[in-house]
């Protein structure tokens, strides 16, 4: 005859949890996404692009008025030269008629409003227009120098060059 033993073999050891890969491997989806949904949402909040304009209908009933200002310095003869210097913006212009002692000048950032900057302008003996500035950065801008009457305007790298001639319209 055959003699059974009974053998008591101990049940498998088992690891807690957390030290089994399915658990993490099955958590890591959701938990990604949460991670990535928040960079997303803070990328957002930091790099929120401003409205080029507030008021879109009071902007579209001022375009006659706008192109009439192009106008009035196109009559005028109205060009000249902006310069940027370390430090300021010198502008010299051209006219038929006798300009005003104070302009202002607005650069205007061609993907952000909240980046727009105004400057006034002071005549200076010499006949040119000067006003402290400071450093606009690499971008490019729309320099728009105006009076209620009129305005004219250029496009201005300060990557790239110091200089840009002002024509009448927006550039």
């Amino acid at each position: 005859m055959i003699a059974v033993t009974a053998r008591h073999t101990p049940p498998p050891i088992r690891k807690p949890w957390y030290r089994e890969p399915w658990p993490w491997l099955l958590m890591s989806g959701p938990a990604i996404v949460v991670v990535a949904g928040i960079a997303t949402a803070v990328i957002a909040y930091r790099g929120a692009d401003g409205l080029v304009a507030d008021d879109y209908y009071k902007q579209g009933l001022g375009v006659n008025r706008q192109i009439a200002r192009d106008e009035a310095a196109r009559t005028l003869g109205l060009a000249g030269e902006l310069r940027l210097e370390p430090g300021k913006v010198v502008v010299s212009l051209r006219s038929a008629k006798a300009l005003p002692a104070r302009l202002s000048l607005r650069f205007a950032h061609h993907a952000r409003a909240s980046e727009d900057r105004i400057v006034h302008l002071a005549l200076r003996p010499d006949g040119q227009y000067e006003a402290p500035l400071a450093d606009l950065g690499p971008t490019r801008w729309t320099a728009i120098v105006e009076t209620a009457e009129w305005r004219v305007s250029a496009t201005v790298n300060p990557g790239s060059t110091r200089t840009a001639a002002l024509s009448p319209g927006v550039n």
